[in-house]
């Protein structure tokens, strides 16, 4: 039987609208300077960064969230947060940090059981982590590219971790409702790949 993702036309426009205008606060964040116009030409390169590292860290989260959700035999489909991408936008801008909650997405259908929930909030900083592993091999071009390969490592590990978090509506209460073992090795091995990151981010970033 071959397995179908399913998806929307809505679905695929606020997939859209959330992918921009996440990578679009994260770009004020990158080039933050202050003093420069919301649409200044020194935002060209910030946004292409965002919109390859940030973007594609949320946009591969939220579908691998997604696809384990419809195997599971529910309805998913992603809805963006108009509030919370506004309030990501100004707040990179007037303050210089960013706090992303872009949207989620939505699942209903038949009975979830606790290890199938567990299997479809782990799915997202699984993806991120794997991520980790198709970004760094960047780092070997040099320049631009290896800067793309750099943030989108740090960036998908520090999405991975932080959707971890035991708290709330977030996927690491979910794990460890379902496999503490599992939820532990996951944050474990990000930990790890973390430490070694950052042993790796200060030569590109700070040149």
């Amino acid at each position: 039987m071959i397995f179908r993702i399913r998806t929307s036309k809505t679905e695929i426009r606020h997939l859209i609208i959330a992918w921009l205008a996440i990578s679009f606060a994260f770009a004020i964040l990158f080039a933050h300077r202050g003093g420069y116009m919301i649409l200044s030409p020194d935002l060209i390169q910030p946004m292409i960064l965002a919109l390859f590292t940030v973007g594609i860290a949320f946009l591969l989260h939220e579908m691998a969230h997604k696809v384990v959700a419809q195997k599971y035999g529910c309805w998913a489909e992603f809805r963006m947060s108009p509030t919370m991408l506004i309030f990501a936008i100004l707040l990179a801008y007037s303050v210089g940090i960013v706090f992303a909650a872009p949207g989620a997405v939505m699942i209903f259908g038949q009975y979830i059981t606790r290890s199938q929930n567990g299997k479809i909030a782990i799915a997202g900083p699984i993806m991120n982590l794997f991520l980790v592993f198709l970004f760094l091999p960047l780092l070997g071009f040099g320049g631009f590219i290896a800067k793309m390969g750099i943030y989108g490592a740090l960036i998908n590990i520090l999405i991975a971790l932080f959707n971890l978090l035991p708290f709330g509506p977030l996927d690491g209460r979910k794990v460890i409702e379902w496999n503490k073992s599992a939820y532990l090795f996951t944050v474990f091995v990000a930990f790890v790949m973390l430490g070694w990151v950052f042993i790796k981010v200060v030569p590109y970033v700070s040149s």
